[in-house]
């Protein structure tokens, strides 16, 4: 009886030495980080830097070539429409001179009669997305379309509202050019051979200075900057964006604009996509070609000014309702995309399908169920079937 107990206390021995040893060398879990498989809302954006802009900039020039006296002005001094703003005494003209200054009237002349009729041309079409829109809130009120519909014709008209109002303002600098064209000619008058007569610049539009350009007295050339104004509570913001992603980008789309320096982002709304592209070089020192994307404000912009930088998320798709991951858990095996699921303590590999994707979620075609936990940021360690631990 008590050799049978031994034999039985030395093999409950045995068995506990050989389950610490098999607990030694078995391999830990893997410490990983997981996330889940939800369903919820996904964007699609192209993301980029921008910066903002007065809506309606501009630029007084020289209209003559001459000595400019001092201009008595400061960056945020506010002017108003037809207030002298700089004072020049005009070089005398030789005969080429004048005939160039002539062909600039004639020039000025016929961007001014552009400009009214792109006036006329805008405003009809304000009064047509008027009608547009009073037509559709009738048919919405009586079932017939939809709400969708009549946001649309409301954002139509609010497009071609301030496309009037900036043909209105590109009329006034037109007229104001015209002035300029035409303060050119007085050096050759006679009488002004020894450049007496001083010539008076004048602001075409009221608003703040934004940039004082010249501001000491010295000769100038004719079309020397001079002043830059604009209004800065009347804000765009221009980005520019690889051409490969501005073909997806439509006028009308939504765009969040962040890292602006204030603690919410602000909404806005592309207005045009430039129908051309510009070479710049990267900062890695890459030829690419870029284009421009003009936003308009939803929100105010607060205490934004002209030449503020902002991040702008341009909103090229969205669904609200499908089944998602964090990018950081999907990785290539050979053409597929994978994901490590983690089940009862082990990572199971599984082969999934995915749809849209932006920086941070990917949409779930096939391959997972909702509630799922799944590896993010797998590792070169991490292998099928292998123990996992959550960290």
């Amino acid at each position: 009886m008590k050799k049978s107990s031994k034999r039985l206390v030395q093999a409950l021995l045995l068995l506990a030495i050989a389950a610490l040893v098999i607990l030694a060398i078995r391999p830990r879990p893997l410490l990983v980080e997981t996330g889940r498989v939800i369903t919820g809302p996904l964007r699609e954006t192209v993301e980029a830097e921008g910066e903002t802009r007065a809506h309606d900039r501009y630029t007084v020039a020289a209209p003559v070539t001459g000595r400019l006296m001092r201009i008595e002005l400061y960056d945020g001094d506010r002017v108003t429409a037809g207030q002298a703003v700089a004072f020049m005494r005009p070089a005398p003209l030789d005969d080429r001179e004048r005939d160039a200054a002539a062909a600039r009237i004639s020039a000025a002349k016929a961007f001014q009669r552009a400009a009214e009729e792109q006036v006329a041309h805008d405003r009809a079409e304000l009064e047509q997305s008027r009608r547009e829109r009073n037509r559709t809130q009738q048919m919405t009120e009586q079932g017939i379309a939809t709400s969708q519909a009549l946001e649309q014709a409301r954002t139509a008209e609010q497009r071609a509202a301030k496309t009037l109002a900036a043909s209105e303002y590109r009329a006034r600098g037109a007229t104001a050019q015209l002035r300029e064209a035409r303060a050119a000619l007085l050096a050759a008058e006679p009488g002004q051979a020894s450049g007496g007569r001083i010539i008076t610049l004048r602001v075409p539009q009221t608003g703040p200075v934004l940039r004082v350009l010249e501001k000491s007295e010295r000769v100038v050339t004719a079309g020397t900057p001079l002043l830059l104004i604009g209004d800065p509570q009347k804000l765009e913001v221009v980005v520019d964006v690889l051409s490969s992603d501005a073909v997806r980008v439509r006028p009308g789309a939504e765009v969040v604009l962040d890292e602006w320096g204030g603690a919410e982002p602000l909404k806005g709304r592309v207005r045009i996509v430039e129908p051309y592209a510009f070479t710049k070089v990267s900062a890695l020192g890459i030829e690419e070609q870029r284009v421009n994307i003009v936003v308009d404000f939803i929100d105010p912009p607060g205490p934004l000014g002209d030449g503020y930088r902002v991040m702008a998320r341009i909103v090229t798709w969205s669904k609200d309702n499908l089944l998602k991951i964090p990018i950081s858990a999907l990785f290539r095996q050979g053409e597929s995309w994978c994901v490590f699921v983690v089940e009862h303590g082990v990572a199971r590999r599984r082969t999934v399908t995915i749809g849209h994707r932006n920086q941070s979620e990917a949409e779930i075609v096939s391959g997972l169920a909702s509630g799922e936990t799944v590896v993010l940021h797998p590792s070169n360690q991490l292998d099928d079937n292998m123990r996992v631990r959550v960290m």
